[in-house]
C-alpha cells in the first residue's frame, strides 16, 4: 500500500551543490580543480569546477559518473585539469516526475579525440546509446561572474530602488534564466542586467 508523502523537499535545489537550475540558461564548460568522494550511493563523488561559485561541486548521478569513467578512467587523479560542457536536461525524472537534471555534452581528453557512445539505463529494464562529443582544446570556459561585477551588480540594484528579495527574480526575468543565486550566473549575463538597468532611472530620480 503506498503511503503519500510530500516530495517538496525532496525536489528542492541543493544549495551546497550545482543544480539543474543554474544551466536554464544554456550549457557551461567547466575545468575540474578537484574529485571528492561524498559517502552518497547515488551521487559517489563530487567534482569541483574552477569556474563555479562558492565552492559548490557538481555531483554528479551514477550514470554521469560512469560516462565520466568511461572517457578519462577509474582514477579521478586524471579527471583533474579536464574540462566539460554542462547542461540542463529536463526530461530527468525522480520516480515518475521530471524535475530536470545535470547532463555532460562534451569532455576534453577523450580516447582518440573522438565521440563516446555508451548504453546507460533510461528505465528500468531499457538502455539507450549516451554520446558525449569531444570538446576542442580552444574552447571557452564560462566563468561565473567576477567579485567586482558581482559588486557593481548589487550596487546598481540597490541605487536603483529594488528590494533586495526582489534582485534574483529580477536579474532572472532579464536573462530568462532560473539562477539560484547571483553569485552563480555567468560574467556575461552579469553584464546584460546591468546594461538593462542602466536604461532604468535610479531611486532617488524616479522620486
Amino acid at each position: 500500500m503506498t503511503t503519500d508523502f510530500d516530495l517538496t523537499e525532496i525536489l528542492a535545489p541543493k544549495s551546497d551543490q550545482a543544480n539543474a537550475d543554474d544551466f536554464v540558461s544554456g550549457p557551461r564548460t567547466f575545468t575540474i580543480t578537484d574529485v571528492r568522494q561524498t559517502g552518497s550511493p547515488e551521487q559517489p563523488v563530487a567534482v569541483y569546477l574552477a569556474e563555479f561559485p562558492d565552492g559548490r561541486p557538481f555531483k554528479p548521478s551514477k550514470s554521469m559518473a560512469r560516462v565520466m569513467t568511461e572517457g578519462w578512467g577509474n582514477k579521478v587523479s586524471a579527471w583533474v585539469g579536464k574540462r566539460m560542457t554542462l547542461y540542463r536536461d529536463p526530461n530527468v525524472k525522480f520516480g515518475k516526475d521530471k524535475v530536470g537534471g545535470i547532463r555532460i555534452s562534451h569532455m576534453s581528453g577523450l580516447p582518440g579525440g573522438k565521440r563516446l557512445e555508451i548504453p546507460l539505463t533510461v528505465t528500468r529494464g531499457k538502455r539507450a546509446p549516451y554520446v558525449v562529443e569531444p570538446l576542442p582544446d580552444n574552447a571557452p570556459s564560462t566563468p561565473s561572474v567576477s567579485d567586482d561585477t558581482l559588486a557593481d551588480l548589487v550596487t546598481t540594484l540597490r541605487r536603483k530602488g529594488i528590494p533586495e528579495d526582489k534582485w534574483l527574480a529580477g536579474v532572472n526575468a532579464i536573462t530568462k534564466g532560473a539562477a539560484t543565486g547571483l553569485e552563480v550566473i555567468t560574467e556575461d549575463q552579469a553584464r546584460k542586467v546591468l546594461a538593462e538597468l542602466d536604461k532604468r532611472p535610479d531611486a532617488e530620480a524616479g522620486a
